[in-house]
């Protein structure tokens, strides 16, 4: 889900600021959510973390990235799903995601976010906007509220 934001900020031209702001924060989700879980922090640091995060958020063949490039174009998700031959992972694990985040009191707005622009018909600009709205906090990995 987060190489689909970071394809949606390509595709929006937003720049890499907001990209790499993407990765830092998603990286903090997905921690907080797996530790939440029973993982252990240096998971997310090490190559099955950070290492296929930064792959996945920067690179032109990941199948989540193109896909959320081609929304952030303008393009509807029926449209670019119709086209492929792969499947996004992302687009059919988002709800799953979220829903666990929210039994346990994570919070994953970059998450929801995705999930809201795939599955719930938010526009992509409102959803940025609501995002860069949200106040200044620490990017701790402790679980709810952050």
């Amino acid at each position: 889900m987060i190489a689909i934001a970071c394809g949606i900020v390509v595709g929006r031209r937003l720049g890499d600021n907001a990209r790499a702001a993407l990765i830092t924060r998603g990286l903090a989700e997905m921690a907080r959510l797996g530790l939440a879980k029973g993982a252990k922090a240096e998971t997310f640091m090490g190559l099955s973390g950070l290492g296929d995060l930064s792959l996945t958020c920067n690179g032109a063949q990941s199948r989540n990235f193109s896909l959320g490039q081609a929304l952030g174009e303008g393009r509807r998700l029926e449209e670019v799903l119709a086209e492929r031959r792969s499947v996004a992972e992302g687009v059919t694990t988002a709800p799953s995601v979220v829903e666990l985040a929210r039994r346990l009191g994570v919070d994953m707005p970059i998450s929801r976010a995705v999930t809201q622009v795939l599955h719930e018909g938010v526009g992509i600009d409102a959803t940025i906007e609501r995002l860069l709205a949200r106040p200044f906090k620490s990017e701790r990995l402790s679980g709810a509220g952050t």
